[in-house]
């Protein structure tokens, strides 16, 4: 085909502003790159092609002007989540027309003081998903017909949860038995101010008791040792672990340190309260509330009626050990 019917097609696509001229385009570059072209031919065609990936870009980019940043929810952490689905981008959208979005949509992001994005990315859309690659973004999870990528933007290492059917989430009530008080926060990411036990999600590999340890000393600074597990909470679809399940274990902690020097990003206050004030405040969690009069029980009766204690045992298979949370039993009974 002659160079100059070639560059007429491509003057008649870009009059129309046709999109299917892309898939037309896109057919070409094989046979440039080849050399199915002669040496005569070649610079001209090249040109023309370029010219026109050039206009396609445009033309797309042209639909969604008028907004600095791609149309996302922000969430009480400081991320933003963009439904590709969701925001109106054409279905035919280049690799290279969305890079653009992105970028400009990051700096401004950056620029907001976001510390996250996650971007859902439809099979249909999943050029996307390699040209999020390019400014950063990784892969977190996968369901049947979207994939999540996800982008730190925060200081120092990226604190965004991993993903698995179910998360486990750990908190500490750590006691102190001779005063009748517990250390408590304020989260500073809740919509509301409400007091509840430090805590967090438990790492892989992690055991509850250690978490709950790692998470108190992280958020208020004090130094503790796990003495028992409390309750368990159990909640199905949870939108804080995307849609998964959620377990959330508070496990009753002794104090050995008292001062407190609490983490200024996770916490807007951290202080020691009376159990009883606890107990009776209306600026607490339900779940909070029936813990603070499960641990008055225990100070009052003595807490053997109240824990689940820890017993590490050997697992059937060879060189594995498992914990077992249980009420204890009397010393005749074990075995």
């Amino acid at each position: 085909m002659p160079v100059e019917r070639l560059q007429k097609h491509l003057n008649v696509f870009y009059v129309s502003n046709n999109m299917a001229a892309c898939a037309f385009a896109l057919k070409l570059l094989p046979l440039v790159v080849t050399g199915r072209f002669c040496s005569r031919t070649l610079r001209p065609l090249r040109s023309a092609v370029r010219a026109f990936s050039c206009t396609v870009t445009r033309s797309q980019l042209h639909g969604l002007e008028g907004t600095r940043a791609l149309a996302g929810k922000v969430d009480r952490f400081g991320g933003v989540t963009v439904d590709l689905a969701d925001i109106g981008l054409p279905s035919d959208i280049s690799e290279s027309s969305f890079s653009i979005l992105l970028q400009d949509s990051l700096a401004q992001w950056k620029t907001e003081g976001k510390v996250a994005v996650w971007l859902r990315v439809p099979i249909s859309l999943s050029r996307c998903a390699a040209a999020a690659s390019t400014h950063g973004f990784t892969f977190h999870h996968a369901k049947h017909d979207h994939a999540v990528l996800a982008l730190w933007l925060g200081e120092g290492e990226s604190r965004l949860p991993g993903c698995a059917t179910h998360q486990i989430g750990v908190a500490g009530a750590v006691v102190d038995e001779s005063n009748g008080k517990v250390l408590v926060v304020q989260d500073r990411n809740k919509t509301k101010n409400a007091w509840k036990f430090p805590g967090g999600l438990s790492d892989l590999g992690e055991n509850i008791g250690a978490t709950a340890v790692r998470e108190v000393f992280e958020e208020t600074g004090v130094h503790a040792e796990f003495r028992s597990l409390l309750s368990i909470r159990q909640q199905h679809n949870h939108p804080g672990a995307f849609g998964m399940s959620d377990m959330y274990v508070i496990c009753r902690l002794g104090p050995l340190t008292y001062d407190i020097n609490f983490c200024t990003q996770e916490c807007l206050r951290c202080e020691w309260l009376d159990l009883v004030e606890l107990a009776r405040t209306e600026d607490t969690t339900p779940i909070t509330s029936r813990i603070a009069r499960l641990l008055l029980h225990g100070l009052e009766h003595g807490f053997n009626d109240v824990d689940l204690s820890m017993e590490e045992l050997p697992a059937v298979y060879s060189g594995r050990f498992y914990q077992l949370y249980h009420r204890q039993l009397p010393p005749i009974l074990k075995s």
